[in-house]
């Protein structure tokens, strides 16, 4: 396929392109990348409108066939990415640059890793990806944008954005669970040092202790009820730790309607009612726990829903791959190792380039020595 083959197209909306033709390039691990995902996002104004977040998709049309895509947004602030420049665009502001807007290239509110960079399997992956990053340029030169920024990026997609575009690269750490092979969840504590698999037992009775019905539900089997509580949970969450909710109650209502298919819920139920509960996503052999929220505090029930019964879950239905969401070095003890997660940087601004890229292999230098400290204070046994 020459390059010649190749149209590129800029979206103001993800519905100008078929949900069909977007999922057929989705590949196989993410479920936020999927059409109705974004879309829930879009049609209830979590992202667009006045929220900072201007949907700029690019996508790469060869004849009738989608064979790339990108979701991109417009921005005038750096809130809700989990890999945050604040002080890039503080220096800028210092020595009198225009930082805003910029764009960025990740699933809104998601710190989650995936496959970002949509390919058909068919096509040439350099070829595409040069056009994608040749549409993300024209719409930078179009809005004056200070930079781009591709966040959460897989490690191949990582390599290919450097390889392709000469994008700056940018390290920063999560942690992640994989499964190494356990029989069942007693085989998983069993490779924990002694003291820490006393505490992760404690912690799962604890959590049985308070008289609650502990499940997992599917999104096309929850109540309404049990739905009005997980958005009531992220909402209560969101006040709790000062700041406003991101996601409209909208969005709840079009992820029920459209994407129950990749939810899992883990919830705590007096009876029929719900009182704590974590909204989770899964899609083939990837799970993500995203948004935790509780009525009162319970000892050790956080725990339980957020990552115990999840990894139970994730062993038994042969998952091999569990994020739990941003920060959070408590995840450690639990079995969630610390590992690398990738970001690509552009910045047209010479002097301000010059300063990031000198900064940016110490900061990697930093987080690469962090991860090595933390992994040694994983439960494991060593050996």
């Amino acid at each position: 396929m020459a390059d010649a083959d190749l149209r590129v197209a800029v979206l103001e909306a993800i519905d100008e392109v078929p949900a069909q033709a977007w999922d057929a390039i989705a590949g196989d691990d993410d479920p936020f990348i999927e059409h109705a995902f974004l879309r829930a996002l879009e049609v209830s104004e979590s992202v667009g409108g006045d929220s900072g977040w201007t949907p700029r998709h690019i996508v790469v049309w060869s004849g009738e066939k989608l064979v790339g895509a990108l979701p991109l947004y417009a921005k005038d602030h750096s809130y809700g990415e989990y890999i945050f420049d604040w002080s890039w665009a503080s220096a800028a502001e210092r020595v009198g640059l225009r930082y805003y807007p910029k764009l960025v290239s990740m699933v809104p509110l998601t710190p989650a890793t995936g496959t970002h960079v949509l390919i058909d399997a068919a096509v040439d992956r350099e070829r595409v990806v040069r056009a994608l990053l040749g549409g993300v340029s024209a719409v930078a030169e179009e809005l004056r944008a200070s930079s781009v920024h591709l966040l959460f990026l897989n490690a191949d997609e990582h390599q290919l954005v450097q390889r392709v575009g000469g994008f700056m690269p940018r390290a920063s750490l999560q942690f992640h669970w994989r499964n190494e092979g356990y029989r069942d969840f007693e085989d998983y504590l069993d490779r924990f040092r002694s003291a820490l698999r006393k505490q992760a037992r404690r912690e799962r009775r604890e959590a049985t202790e308070h008289g609650l019905d502990i499940v997992l539900k599917r999104g096309d089997e929850l109540s309404a009820s049990e739905w009005d509580a997980l958005r009531n949970f992220y909402r209560d969450t969101c006040m709790r730790k000062g700041s406003g909710p991101y996601l409209t109650d909208a969005f709840f209502d079009e992820l029920a309607a459209t994407h129950a298919s990749r939810v899992l819920a883990a919830l705590a139920l007096d009876g029929k009612r719900a009182v704590a509960g974590t909204l989770n996503f899964q899609k083939g052999k990837h799970l993500y726990g995203r948004y935790w929220g509780a009525i009162d505090d319970r000892p050790s029930l956080h725990f339980e829903l957020c990552y115990y019964r999840l990894i139970e879950h994730a062993i038994a239905h042969g998952i091999t791959h569990f994020e739990a969401g941003a920060q959070g070095t408590h995840k450690l003890r639990r079995g969630l190792l610390p590992v690398e997660i990738h970001s690509a940087h552009w910045i047209a601004q010479p002097a301000l380039a010059d300063a990031v890229a000198d900064f940016l292999p110490r900061e990697a230098a930093s987080v690469r020595r962090e991860i090595e400290r933390l992994a040694e204070h994983g439960p494991f046994r060593r050996g």
